[in-house]
């Protein structure tokens, strides 16, 4: 086991690199889908809320809408039909599976956000231990360590290149989730206002 750590101490950090890269193509394409999948939710609540405005409920199709407000609100003209009051908690519970929908692989962005630049600075570490094992093998002057240290901070460089739009990315999605949320929940309320 600790001939496997001392390799693995002395390999360097430059396999660091292609996990990062890989985590990189990682989090763009679910940049990229969660970017997709909440415009379609946005535009399918702008939608709904457009139509209830213009519409009276009972003539709305909800049938007609795709997307978590539409589906929130289906089961809001249901208790509506039992004669139940609106209640923030039981709201909260029902549009649970909702938001578990739209914040889908929002943890892969937050965890590549919160973990990439330690994965950089392990191989920062490795670099600085390959370096300076290579300066006391070859018995060389400082600018094998030099070298070598450059090209380690290379890898905390990349880290933190990829946890950057991963931390944006994580924060603007969690942003227009809570919008569409509470954007529904405003439709509730003023649906049970205008019935009442």
């Amino acid at each position: 086991m600790l001939t496997i750590l001392k390799a693995l101490a002395l390999s360097g950090g430059d396999w660091v690199i292609g996990v990062l890269i890989l985590c990189s193509i990682v989090a763009v394409a679910v940049i990229i889908e969660r970017a997709l999948f909440i415009k379609k939710e946005e535009a399918a609540f702008l939608g709904l809320r457009k139509a209830l405005l213009i519409d009276a409920t009972e003539k709305l199709n909800l049938s007609e809408f795709d997307g978590a407000s539409s589906r929130l609100l289906a089961e809001e003209m249901t208790e509506r039909s039992r004669k139940k009051p609106f209640n923030n908690e039981i709201f909260a519970a029902k549009s649970w599976p909702e938001r578990n929908l739209l914040e889908q692989r929002l943890l892969i962005l937050g965890t590549l956000g919160s973990n990439a630049p330690f994965i950089g600075l392990l191989g920062t570490v490795l670099g600085v231990i390959k370096a300076f094992h290579d300066l006391s093998q070859s018995g060389a002057g400082p600018e094998v360590v030099m070298k070598g240290l450059s090209a380690a901070l290379v890898t905390t460089a990349i880290g933190l290149f990829v946890a950057i739009p991963c931390v944006i990315a994580y924060n603007y999605f969690q942003d227009r989730v809570q919008k569409i949320l509470s954007g529904t929940e405003s439709l509730i309320v003023t649906l049970r206002a205008r019935s009442e």
